[in-house]
């Protein structure tokens, strides 16, 4: 066993140099970008009281949570696999603020079993929220957030699928299912098991125009899906024609602003249906055939914490912004370090410090130990002449050009 104690459990990850520092350097892009957007940041506890955790949105998260026990309060705790709870208990019940509120949050959250979205127990989670404001222009506010996001992290390509819970929601009720028939429907629909969706129907015992309404509910998907949707949804109740004419107006706003972006339709999509109220949507990457964003519109979600107010965002997993971004190793290159000696020679020190509040990188030798600079990265390195301390370059003409790395 003492041979594997390295080992990590499984969907837990360590990040290394230099992935690390590429990490933390997007992680600093993004937070100054939506800083420049208006957006307060926000450090949710990462373990808080489970009926915190659970509430709202939480209680789709119930088997992704790791819980125990408060040894102060016996209370049962959770470590935190969605922040989405907390930011909302922000704004509803600390901030109480009567103008819209724009807040960003980063950091670890933990899954008891790895998810689609992030391919990880332990994603970084990265999002942002609008509160205080229902309509068209936050929920593009938003969008035009996660495709400025992407770019930052280096994904050129990308497409956006919208969708809207009330189109589902309305069918159902249109159509007189119970909870349980609603969510076995919903569990269906989100595998698109086209043949266990009309088995369903017709278990229930529900005909006519809303048995196929709710049949090619699946198949609605697409560029085209909206323009399908008009003549094969023409028989559905004011919500549902309400919901397609909301996605037709959005898709034209977020046109006006980011008229490169391609757009598709899932009408079947409903992540999040137990919480979400509104439009609902996920970023692509080509060639992964999981999101990676997604966000929509949970208007109710603050309402436990004693003020309901609108609310929009989204979510992403840093980690996974870095596995699919492109040129970001190389904008985020350090510099190769400086090799000074070790002395406390006024002199050198000065010129230590002056070159790290340039930001360069300054590593001192460690006496006791066998050091070449060219092992340590480094390409200059500082000499003593006339009682000056002066860079120069390190000989790299022996053997130690492999131990070589560019920072």
């Amino acid at each position: 066993m003492n041979e594997e104690r390295w080992l990590l459990p499984a969907g837990i990850e360590e990040v290394l140099p230099p992935q690390a520092q590429v990490i933390e350097s997007l992680r600093r892009d993004l937070l100054d970008l939506y800083a420049t957007w208006g957006y307060e940041l926000v450090i949710p506890p990462f373990i808080d009281y489970l009926d915190s955790l659970l509430t709202g949105t939480g209680q789709d998260l119930d088997l992704q949570t790791f819980k125990l026990t408060d040894q102060l309060s016996g209370r049962l705790l959770g470590v935190r696999a969605d922040m989405t709870p907390q930011v909302a208990r922000m704004d509803a019940h600390h901030l109480r603020r009567d103008t819209p509120t724009r807040l960003c949050y980063l950091g670890t959250v933990l899954h008891t079993l790895p998810d689609g979205f992030a391919g990880t127990r332990s994603p970084l989670q990265l999002g942002a929220e609008i509160y205080g404001h229902s309509g068209i222009e936050s929920d593009t506010e938003i969008l035009r957030l996660v495709l400025l996001t992407l770019r930052t992290a280096g994904i050129a390509e990308s497409y956006l699928d919208l969708g809207h819970v009330g189109i589902y929601r309305g069918l159902a009720r249109q159509a007189g299912l119970d909870a349980a028939q609603e969510h076995a429907l919903f569990d269906a629909l989100q595998r698109k098991a086209i043949p266990e969706i009309e088995s369903l129907i017709g278990g229930f015992g529900i005909s006519g125009a809303p048995a196929d309404m709710l049949a090619a509910l699946a198949e609605l998907n697409g560029g085209d899906a909206l323009s399908r949707a008009d003549a094969i949804l023409a028989a559905a109740d004011r919500p549902v024609r309400e919901a397609l004419d909301y996605l037709r107006r959005l898709a034209e706003e977020l046109n006006r602003w980011l008229p490169e972006v391609s757009i598709h339709y899932d009408l079947a999509e409903l992540r999040g249906y137990r919480y979400k109220t509104g439009v609902v949507f996920a970023a692509f990457v080509p060639g992964w055939g999981l999101e990676i964003a997604r966000g929509g519109r949970y208007d109710d979600i603050g309402r436990v914490f004693g003020r309901a107010r609108p609310a929009v965002g989204f979510s992403t997993d840093l980690k996974g912004l870095l596995r699919h971004g492109r040129g970001l190793e190389e904008r985020h290159r350090l510099e190769a370090p400086i090799h000074a000696p070790w002395s406390a020679d006024p002199a050198l020190r000065e010129a230590v410090e002056g070159l790290r509040m340039s930001g360069r990188r300054v590593i001192h030798a460690l006496p006791g130990l066998e050091q070449d600079p060219c092992q340590l990265g480094c390409r200059q390195r500082l000499v003593s002449r006339d009682g000056r301390w002066d860079l120069e370059a390190v000989d790299t003409s022996d053997n130690f050009l492999g131990n070589l790395t560019d920072g």
